[in-house]
């Protein structure tokens, strides 16, 4: 009996993304490029493992690509990849030396070998491995190709972050409903985690949740100390649907004074600005600016030293970044906005944080989170 496919796009899809990253493999002399990151590696088969044994693929101009992971995890991989073809391991051995046998087998081991030399799997240890294992390779950097790729979404990536964004907006609302004062951010968490499940989400992390204080709040760890009056509850959720993530960010205050109104108010007007400036061609530091100048000279803020927006897509639960940063909105950011791009656009100030998740259009933008964008009085 087969086994049951449960592939994320169409091998279609997949066609298309080879194509492409072929096209980048020739215009840098690259023969068989060696992918091993977490992201990249769904990206280009379909499957994504943890690194807890080194694993990778190897992608030739010319034929089929071959995957190299452990055999255990075989049936996972075909059950949702679009790929077939793979050498399984044994736990005890040497994973490069597998990757590096194969290489030889298909008589690839005097050619140029692309590797990511920004790939967090890729080790100096390990690149010196391979050096020592295939000493007549030519090994060139494929770093930042891959990424660049990725960065123009496809209906089906816009339909899981759709979705993804959705799940963030039911979930928001269940939080709003069931916090206030004497309950803590883990209530918070638990309410969203219950969430995402319900839903149909892939996982239950929730996010951050924190009682937000200045303006270095948005990374802050959960408090146990219940909410009192005038304590701002800092919530950014972070669902996913097969690996997508969506972000949302909104204030809840414990009854709340008036200066909680005025800033959430002046922010969400700066916000809006950014938004209407954002469309195909727009360059990224201008519109970094159009957030980051506004809010220092408003005084909201002494000083603002954090990126304003930055790239969503795939991000598997096994991979150690929680954020893309190949394109960020910082005032020296030298890149323009395309359509198919998303991000997460921020503001923040005084404890107070408003976040959507953006696509770019052809015409400028839709927000994929519809959350009413103000601050929850509870």
């Amino acid at each position: 009996m087969g086994l049951a496919k449960a592939i994320a796009f169409s091998v279609g899809e997949y066609a298309e993304r080879i194509a492409r990253v072929r096209r980048a493999m020739a215009d840098r002399g690259i023969e068989v490029l060696l992918i091993d990151q977490t992201e990249l590696l769904a990206y280009v088969t379909g499957y994504s493992i943890s690194e807890n044994m080194y694993r990778a693929c190897l992608l030739p101009l010319d034929g089929n690509p071959v995957a190299i992971l452990r055999t255990v995890d075989a049936r996972p991989f075909l059950e949702t990849s679009w790929m077939e073809n793979f050498i399984g391991f044994p736990d005890w051995e040497n994973p490069v030396k597998v990757v590096a046998a194969t290489i030889c087998s298909h008589g690839w081991d005097k050619a140029a070998i692309g590797i990511d030399e920004h790939s967090y799997c890729m080790t100096l240890r390990r690149f010196k491995a391979y050096q020592m294992l295939l000493p007549l390779a030519q090994f060139k950097d494929f770093d930042g190709a891959l990424e660049v790729l990725r960065a123009r979404k496809s209906p089906q990536e816009i339909a899981y972050l759709r979705r993804a964004s959705q799940i963030a907006d039911l979930a928001m609302r269940e939080v709003v409903q069931r916090v206030g004062v004497g309950t803590t951010c883990r209530d918070a968490a638990d309410v969203a985690h219950n969430a995402f499940m319900k839903h149909g989400a892939d996982t239950g992390r929730p996010g951050l949740f924190t009682i937000a204080e200045g303006d270095a709040f948005l990374h802050a760890g959960m408090t146990k100390r219940p909410l009192s009056d005038g304590d701002i509850l800092h919530m950014e959720l972070l669902p996913t649907i097969n690996g997508y993530s969506a972000r949302l960010m909104r204030p809840a205050v414990a009854n709340p004074a008036p200066r909680h109104f005025e800033i959430a108010s002046q922010l969400i007007e700066i916000q809006d600005r950014q938004f209407a400036a954002m469309r195909p061609g727009a360059h990224a530091a201008d519109l970094d600016a159009m957030v980051r100048k506004p809010i220092l000279e408003a005084g909201l803020r002494e000083e603002y030293v954090n990126i304003t927006g930055y790239t969503l897509g795939h991000y598997p639960i096994s991979t150690p970044r929680s954020s893309d940063f190949t394109r960020v909105f910082l005032p020296n950011a030298d890149w323009q906005l395309e359509q198919g791009m998303v991000f997460h656009m921020y503001v923040s100030a005084a404890g107070i944080a408003f976040s959507e998740t953006v696509l770019v259009t052809d015409s400028g933008i839709e927000l994929l989170t519809q959350t009413p964008r103000n601050l929850f009085s509870i």
